[in-house]
């Protein structure tokens, strides 16, 4: 392999613009045996599958700026980037900055941002053909900083990447920023009970009697994943996301069709967790399954039943993850009442880069300030979790 030949490094309007195969060998290499890939958020048919239904793209805030790096016309690495005109949909947040920016004179938007659009769930965001991980990253940082400094954008920002990315990407100039979440670690557990073993015994009694309110609810819960999802519950379910996208962030994020989309693209990647009371389902949960980790992303219910929340989106998840040998489950951003129900805080890490120097000065001071703070508090917060003593000293 010839490492010192030029790269070439091109800016794609959307995923029409690359096949299949050539960006998975770049994002899912380990899944080219049909196997499941480590992370389903940056294949090829999820990322296109926000494009087609029109979940992003013009007038979203969420425009596509796809970034391919070439070297002797192979493809060597990509990255799912976008010019974004608004902070939401992202999960780490930056309104301060852009305040702070404007109020300066400034213009904070547009900016470019290296994501999964609406996915606080970690994962490679400079995605590489194995051995070209160096050499890849290194391409598409530089092709994404010239691209934010040619066109006069205050700032790019690498948002939900690994903790590996996060150190090289600090190595090579940009900031790094590390915030928190909430996951469940799967202590290779034969079951649901031995995984309340591991609980204080207050904690494990609250537990049992939360799983027993909330299966009172009068119904059945029903795990589906692949052919088992049929084209009506993609209709309870967009009932179900439309109540919570209201009530969370004003109108929802993907639209109708991309529940359709999903349903033939996408649904061997997916896990449905849905409750049916009296003939029709009243509340649901959806899950990414991943090769090694279960991410839950979304609920929504059209009846309130004490406790289905936890039972739905958090036990279900759990016992889904040690029937399937999964090791982790990511519940999502935020929502320290995870904590109760065995999900630990763990770090979460972004990188930024910053065109006006006095700027980014600022913004670094603050970065290493918060970094401290949120160290303390998983400390914090793992000392007040829900496991035995002797469990939490093992988990440090």
């Amino acid at each position: 392999m010839d490492t010192d030949s030029l790269i070439e490094i091109a800016v794609l309007p959307g995923l029409d613009e690359i096949p299949a195969e050539e960006w998975d060998a770049c994002a899912c290499p380990e899944a080219a045996d049909g196997g499941r890939p480590i992370d389903p958020f940056t294949t090829h048919r999820f990322l296109k599958a926000l494009e087609d239904s029109r979940s992003v793209g013009r007038g979203t805030g969420w425009e596509p700026r796809h970034l391919a790096a070439r070297q002797n016309g192979e493809l060597i690495a990509v990255a799912p980037l976008y010019a974004k005109s608004n902070s939401q949909g992202e999960y780490i947040f930056d309104f301060s900055w852009a305040h702070a920016y404007e109020n300066a004179g400034g213009q904070y938007y547009p900016k470019l941002q290296i994501a999964v659009p609406f996915t606080p769930a970690t994962g490679r965001r400079f995605l590489t053909r194995p051995g070209h991980e160096a050499a890849g990253m290194s391409a598409l940082v530089q092709g994404a900083v010239k691209l934010a400094a040619d066109n006069g954008l205050s700032s790019l920002h690498v948002t939900f990447c690994t903790e590996a990315e996060a150190i090289a990407g600090d190595e090579i100039g940009l900031m790094r920023r590390t915030t928190q979440q909430y996951h469940w670690e799967n202590r290779d557990y034969p079951d649901f009970d031995a995984f309340l073993a591991d609980l204080s015994s207050r904690k494990r009694k609250t537990i049992r009697k939360e799983r027993q309110r909330a299966n009172a609810f009068g119904g059945e819960i029903h795990l589906l994943t692949g052919d088992e999802i049929e084209p009506q519950h993609w209709d309870s379910f967009w009932r179900f996301y439309q109540d919570t996208g209201a009530r969370k962030w004003g109108s929802p994020y993907l639209t109708r069709a991309f529940f359709e989309i999903a349903h033939e693209v996408l649904r061997d990647d997916i896990l449905l967790v849905m409750c049916e009371r009296e003939g029709r389902d009243v509340a649901g949960a959806l899950n990414m399954i991943g090769r090694d980790v279960l991410f839950g992303r979304y609920w929504g219910c059209i009846e309130h039943h004490d406790f289905l929340h936890f039972e739905t989106c958090y036990y279900r998840a759990i016992d889904y993850a040690i029937e399937n040998g999964l090791a982790r489950v990511e519940a999502g951003a935020q929502g320290e009442h995870k904590l109760a129900r065995g999900y630990l805080p763990s770090e979460c890490h972004s990188l930024h880069w910053i065109g006006d120097r006095g700027f980014a000065r600022a913004v670094e001071q603050f970065l290493t300030q918060e970094r401290r703070a949120v160290e303390e508090d998983i400390e914090v917060l793992t000392a007040y979790g829900p496991f035995r003593k002797e469990q939490r000293e093992e988990q440090d």
